[in-house]
């Protein structure tokens, strides 16, 4: 299945149904009086969440949603019948925007969260409502209410517990193709991952989801290379697995440049827990090994994990790592959760 993380759709509720003029003629009834119904209201649109998706792409080919509109009231104080509401199924993680693509105006975490879009329009009164002791035959009835019809963006953020990030050929499809059964293209050219993969990692201490993004150069946050369209999956991720080539001969500007579109995209990417690895180390010798490893931490200020995909050199370590990172991330929520509910009412 192709994979899509943005959807441009329009949509339109139904118009409320007309209200009905109408009088009661009917034999040995001396008056008869008004009777006509009330319309039926419109079918609103709906965003749900469902757990089966995790892409757009149904979007891609149909763009338009509309709503029927309610039912017409008729005589005899009959009510039109009320529109079937539409749905708008999308995948747990998606964010409804407006045409500006920045009012947000649903966000759709879990699996049956909904939110309404669009609300359709009332019914309009037939006569009978505007009958009194001062009018007793109206000869008037409300048309329904209109609809809603706007333009709205859905924009999909991968919910994974951990991501890779790294410049293009960092290993990221690599390591992620050794640690699940994802299978996601590899090859020795630049940008060979067009989009993010997902994989479930087991870990002996718990299993999570890691999540491959696309290759970040530098001047990406202006849009060049594949620009950081795909760094909003990375908002969603707890720690991050920040891969850097071994062979590559600038250790220490690799690292500066991933980091530099991290805190140039913003949304607090360059706050989250990073795991820093030199990656592709079966390709050096120890030598050399220990002395990038050393650029690397200078500039990390972190100790960095030595790998290698294809030896399975320290690839049990960086999943220990991630694991223990997410456990703690999780710990801090369910702390956090306590405290709240401990806390005591005020007004």
């Amino acid at each position: 299945m192709k994979f899509l993380d943005q959807a441009k759709i329009y949509v339109t509720s139904g118009d409320g149904g007309p209200g009905c003029i109408s009088f009661r003629r009917e034999k040995f009834i001396e008056f008869g009086g008004p009777d006509g119904g009330d319309g039926g209201k419109g079918g609103d649109v709906w965003v749900e969440c469902v757990a089966n998706l995790n892409t757009l792409i149904d979007y891609r080919f149909r763009q338009h949603f509309k709503a029927k509109s309610g039912g017409g009231g008729m005589g005899k104080n009959r009510t039109g019948a009320s529109a079937e509401d539409v749905v708008i199924k999308v995948p747990p993680g998606t964010e409804v925007l407006a045409e500006d693509q920045e009012t947000l105006l649903a966000r759709l975490m879990q699996p049956g969260d909904r939110a309404r879009i669009a609300k359709g329009g009332n019914g309009g009164f037939g006569n009978a409502h505007f009958k009194s002791s001062t009018n007793q035959a109206p000869r008037h009835a409300n048309p329904g209410q209109l609809g809603e019809e706007l333009t709205i963006w859905l924009r999909l953020k991968l919910i994974a517990d951990a991501g890779i990030i790294g410049l293009p050929n960092a290993g990221k499809s690599t390591f992620l193709a050794a640690v699940s059964a994802a299978k996601p293209k590899i090859a020795d050219y630049p940008f060979t991952t067009l989009h993010p993969n997902l994989g479930v990692v087991q870990a002996p201490s718990r299993d999570f989801v890691l999540a491959d993004i696309p290759g970040l150069i530098e001047g990406a946050h202006e849009g060049a290379g594949l620009g950081t369209r795909f760094l909003g999956h990375v908002e969603r991720c707890r720690v991050l697995l920040h891969l850097v080539d071994a062979t590559t001969e600038d250790i220490a500007g690799a690292y500066r440049i991933v980091r530099a579109e991290l805190k140039a995209y913003g949304a607090e990417l360059v706050k989250k827990k990073e795991i820093v690895a030199l990656s592709k180390c079966d390709a050096l010798d120890d030598a050399s090994l220990a002395a990038k490893a050393a650029v690397l931490k200078a500039v990390s200020r972190k100790k960095p994990l030595l790998l290698s995909a294809v030896s399975g050199r320290g690839m049990k370590e960086a999943l220990a790592a991630l694991a223990r990172e997410i456990e703690r991330s999780v710990a801090r929520e369910r702390g956090a959760d306590t405290v709240a509910e401990r806390r005591p009412w005020q007004p």
